[in-house]
């Protein structure tokens, strides 16, 4: 008997049709599945809301593989994985079936949820250089149920461009902005919106930028208000975040 809640476990002993003992089972069973290398968070959707993601990064094709095989024996069909480059992805579409997407390296087994946040979520970058990181947030964002806007290369330093798409961030729920060098983008944006801003800086820029750093503490010393700040290339982070609000009823 698969379930997707503790709610609905619970009703079940409620009505009776589902015993004391079965209800214990199904709890037992259910904190993680332990695969050798890996323990796989198996009621994540139940306690959370979302089931549990792959990192690809630092996993081999074999290990990528068991895991999802272990998740899909565990109840869960739709997955994601980040961080899954392109020669992974191919070695693995040797025995797995899913959609790879190479601007995000991002791989989904299974089907993308239907929009039911209650709104729209504005993915916005500085740069053409920034679209990987955003790509990540654009397809982690669809994956957990949001309608989502991309609005590319609208950086400072040609402001008219962030201006003429000013209507179209203003209508969203929630505001993703990816941007590296100085990462001034974030500040502009929070001044500019009355919703939620998620600052993304990106690893993109010269040396004094250090590999997004330099763009990290200009977001977090950001004079505007409403901005919060992920990890440095977080797109996956900062989706997951921006969902959380989009979901908020």
């Amino acid at each position: 008997m698969e379930m997707d809640s503790i709610k609905e476990v619970l009703e079940a002993v409620r009505k009776g049709s589902l015993g004391i003992e079965e209800a214990e089972l199904y709890f037992r069973k259910k904190p993680f599945m332990d695969i050798g290398f890996a323990n796989i968070d198996t009621n994540r959707k139940q306690r959370t809301g979302a089931a549990e993601v792959i990192y690809g990064a630092g996993k081999s094709e074999a290990q990528i593989l068991s895991i999802v095989n272990a998740m899909k024996e565990g109840g869960q069909e739709d997955i994601l994985i980040t961080r899954l480059s392109a020669e992974k992805a191919s070695k693995l579409k040797e025995s797995l079936r899913f959609e790879y997407f190479e601007d995000g390296r991002v791989g989904i087994c299974g089907k993308v949820k239907e929009p039911d946040g209650t709104g729209k979520i504005a993915v916005v970058t500085g740069g053409t250089s920034d679209i990987p990181v955003a790509a990540e947030a654009f397809h982690t964002a669809r994956f957990l149920g949001n309608e989502v806007l991309t609005i590319y290369d609208v950086g400072v330093s040609g402001l008219h461009r962030l201006l003429a798409r000013l209507d179209d961030i203003m209508s969203a729920r929630v505001v993703i902005v990816v941007a590296g060098m100085e990462g001034a983008l974030a500040s502009v944006v929070g001044g500019m919106v009355s919703v939620p801003v998620i600052a993304v800086p990106s690893s993109v820029g010269y040396g004094a930028s250090f590999g997004g750093i330099a763009a990290l503490l200009s977001m977090l010393n950001s004079c505007a208000n409403g901005i919060s700040v992920v990890n440095i290339d977080n797109g996956y982070g900062a989706a997951y975040q921006a969902s959380l609000i989009n979901h908020i009823r």
